[in-house]
């Protein structure tokens, strides 16, 4: 049984007449009929009750129109997806973020998928630092990553989305609670929880770098693997943690965020393999570029 035979059943059985389904089917009548007969025989039952004025379903015919309209609608949903697939336009879509990109950079990347690419499903891992994104990618875990370089893993791509600047999450109640623009200076004698030392952290460096130019090494009292808990610390009262601006995307109770004017700041940025060419990330960039996300080339960009 060929699937041209179940397209020729439906559309006499759609049309009641074999001269109108040879015409919608652009073909002649006798092959048309030829092809039923066929048919019937295969399947060892009558499909249509055939006189010189009409043509009717059978019993048989009645059943087996319901499951070949099913079939055939089947198949073309499936024609349909894999012509879309090949465009870039439906598939999974595996994303890595650093834990503060979830709180702005993820809201934007979802809903501009989700208008533009409607039949792209994103399989999102959160609160990934930078080495750990790279690696996903590399070994092909992940299709794209919105990490913080530099990047240090070879045939990695990536574009810059902004450069953040560093602000303050302090208690409240906090001495620095209610001053606006802090210096890092102000912040020589605060217990910092950071992310762990072993993590490779993009953001501990920069707020490193920003201690030592003021003239002292942060004191680091907690470490936290995840924004999330760095937060938590902070609205407990037990430090202060120099994070990325994202955070103010989602306040948390307890916690005051105030800028920095001396710090430096923390490229965010898109990355993908650099040989990976599938129609899915090429649409990805295409939406992304379209929707001004991007902001330079970073020097270097494989």
């Amino acid at each position: 049984m060929e699937l041209r035979h179940l397209r020729y059943f439906a559309a006499v059985a759609e049309t009641r007449h074999f001269g109108k389904a040879a015409q919608a089917l652009h073909m002649a009548q006798p092959p048309l009929s030829q092809a039923i007969r066929r048919l019937e025989t295969e399947l060892g039952v009558e499909l249509f009750t055939r006189t010189t004025r009409q043509v009717s379903l059978t019993g048989a015919g009645e059943v087996f129109r319901t499951d070949v309209e099913r079939i055939l609608t089947s198949v073309d949903e499936a024609v349909a997806r894999v012509g879309r697939f090949a465009t870039g336009v439906e598939g999974v879509l595996r994303v890595g973020l650093t834990g503060s990109a979830s709180y702005r950079q993820l809201p934007t990347l979802a809903r501009l998928v989700k208008h533009e690419m409607p039949h792209v499903r994103m399989e999102v891992h959160t609160e990934m630092l930078t080495p750990a994104q790279e690696l996903g990618l590399i070994e092909r875990r992940l299709d794209v990553g919105v990490l913080r370089p530099p990047i240090r893993q070879e045939g990695i791509a990536q574009r810059l989305i902004t450069d953040e600047p560093l602000i303050a999450a302090v208690p409240e109640g906090h001495w620095l609670a209610d001053t606006q623009g802090i210096r890092v200076e102000q912040l020589r004698h605060e217990d910092f929880i950071m992310y762990g030392a072993t993590l490779g952290s993009v953001v501990n460096d920069a707020v490193v770098r920003s201690c030592l130019a003021s003239g002292f090494y942060p004191h680091r009292a907690y470490e936290v693997t995840e924004t999330s808990a760095a937060l938590a610390l902070v609205a407990a009262g037990l430090g202060v943690a120099v994070l990325p601006d994202s955070i103010r995307s989602a306040p948390r109770e307890g916690v005051v965020c105030r800028e920095i004017e001396d710090a430096l700041t923390v490229p965010l940025a898109l990355a993908w393999r650099h040989d990976d060419d599938s129609p899915l990330i090429r649409q990805l960039l295409d939406v992304l570029e379209r929707h001004d996300m991007f902001v330079r080339e970073i020097e270097g960009m494989p």
